[in-house]
């Protein structure tokens, strides 16, 4: 049974990988997505990662925000296992709820509750600061509302400046409201730059978990990318995977990464989560699954304690 870990400064208990939800009702059905879910909480997980928004990107193949949640939400509720699993949602980014104002927080986290079939939100992220016109106070003030109302377990952040995070926090302990308990950056073996240095000093110093998003840079960390190779991939979010393997860090690192995994028998998604569930902070990196048959390398990471060459090895060659 996989060893849950506290949440930052929350009473929330995570699984050490979160399942990412952004595939739902996307690249995976309803029906395959409840397989995904039903065998990722087969496997000792509890947390699951989604978006208001999701998916609300490549409107061309018929997605809509929200269906994300949706699925889940009629996964929880016909399965009954609401207790059992730890939900993280976002608000922010929904084409109708745009932006973190208090007015947007509360209608969203009411659709949202809506979506998902229940009454609280464990775990629930300001998904993008990108108004900084907002003072911090009223998106703070927003959130503990909904905690007092007992709506929202714990509160969190995202894509947010180091700045704004300090600021955020230093408010919330001067007037004793909600605070952040983790940061949800992108963070991986080759985007290591936006996390490590500013952001990561303030979640080290304030106590906050990491819980990365792209673990895998949106599939180039699983080998499938190679340089010169053309691979269909919708999920490939504007070309992001894809253009890694035209890199010298992107080589570098699928040479170190496909080393590694073949000395310890285990796939190369496997190694560069474990890689991401060793660093400093992380508490949690969120890997999403299309089919069932792509879980186990992804569970695989929680039970693969790297040497501290195999660190060593992998941090040199994506540096």
């Amino acid at each position: 049974m996989t060893e849950l870990r506290p949440l930052g400064s929350s009473d929330l208990l995570v699984s050490p990988l979160c399942l990412g939800g952004n595939v739902f009702g996307w690249t995976a059905g309803k029906t395959q997505s409840f397989a995904v879910l039903d065998a990722y909480l087969a496997a000792g997980g509890n947390f699951i990662d989604t978006s208001d928004s999701y998916m609300n990107y490549f409107p061309e193949q018929g997605n809509e925000p929200g269906q994300s949640e949706r699925i889940i939400g009629e996964w929880l509720a016909g399965r009954r296992n609401r207790d059992d699993v730890v939900v993280a949602t976002k608000v922010g980014d929904h084409p109708e709820f745009m932006g973190l104002s208090a007015a947007n927080i509360k209608a969203a986290a009411e659709e949202s509750l809506r979506r998902l079939r229940t009454d609280h939100i464990d775990l629930y992220y300001t998904h993008f600061d990108r108004d900084e016109s907002i003072p911090v106070d009223e998106t703070i003030g927003a959130l503990d509302d909904l905690v007092k109302a007992g709506k929202v377990r714990a509160i969190a952040t995202s894509n947010i400046s180091p700045e704004r995070l300090s600021e955020s926090l230093a408010f919330s302990d001067r007037e004793g409201l909600a605070r952040y308990v983790a940061l949800q950056p992108q963070y991986n073996l080759v985007s290591r730059d936006t996390y490590e240095g500013a952001r990561r000093d303030v979640v080290q110093r304030e106590g906050l978990a990491c819980v990365p998003y792209f673990a895998l840079a949106s599939g180039f960390l699983t080998g499938k990318y190679r340089p010169g190779k053309s691979i269909e991939n919708v999920r490939d979010f504007p070309g992001l995977a894809g253009g890694y393997a035209d890199t010298e860090r992107g080589v570098q690192v699928l040479d170190a990464l496909e080393r590694i995994a073949t000395a310890r028998g285990a796939e190369m998604a496997t190694v560069a989560l474990a890689w991401l569930g060793q660093q400093p902070t992380v508490t949690a990196p969120i890997a999403s699954a299309r089919t069932v048959e792509q879980l186990p390398a992804l569970l695989a990471a929680q039970d693969l304690s790297l040497s501290d060459a195999e660190l060593e090895a992998l941090t040199a060659a994506s540096s």
